[in-house]
């Protein structure tokens, strides 16, 4: 997520990036189902770079982007502190605090980091925390973009990488279906 963050200051349009990532994400989870898998995915990690490249399109438009160092450490915080949401907690060890059992049997909500009664998805990355970490790469492209990259890392040429950073999207659905026919093969 950070570094689809730190990404989305290169896009040229992270509208069409975000609706392209939806697409994706409903197909998979229109195929899980109809696969008839042990648990569909619903709210993967597809859909997780879907809303949060919305989010930061949103963002971007009304010209409220974070950027810098400060930014992306004071979001990092706050995706540490509210990771366990989806589990029902808040905070980092002894620190922790129990949220309300009665928020959790809301329907509805899994979307947002609050899984309800019954839900199940095979691959879970809800908005709330993991928008946070997405928007602590942004902070950091932003700010990378506006000062400059470093000289190695502009120097840095690997074709391979190259390549699969430029269809990571494709790489990614491709790689799941040929894992499994791999594994069940063998």
């Amino acid at each position: 997520m950070f570094i689809a963050g730190c990404m989305c200051p290169l896009s040229r349009n992270n509208l069409k990036r975000g609706l392209t990532y939806g697409a994706v994400a409903l197909t998979i989870y229109a195929v899980t189902a109809l696969a008839s898998v042990d648990t569909p995915i619903s709210f993967g990690i597809i859909y997780c770079m879907a809303a949060c490249t919305l989010v930061a399109w949103v963002l971007g438009r009304f010209g409220m982007l974070p950027r810098g160092p400060v930014a992306g450490a004071i979001l990092f915080a706050c995706f540490i502190l509210l990771l366990g949401l989806p589990s029902g907690t808040i905070g980092i060890g002894p620190l922790s605090v129990a949220l309300p059992h009665s928020l959790y049997r809301v329907s509805g909500l899994a979307w947002l980091g609050i899984p309800g009664p019954g839900f199940s998805s095979g691959d879970y990355y809800p908005l709330v925390p993991f928008v946070l970490m997405y928007l602590t790469g942004t902070a950091i492209g932003t700010w990378l973009k506006e000062t400059g990259y470093p000289d190695w890392a502009r120097r840095a040429n690997v074709p391979l990488l190259n390549l699969v950073g430029r269809h990571a999207l494709l790489v990614y659905v491709v790689h799941q279906p040929l894992l499994l026919l791999l594994t069940g093969v063998v």
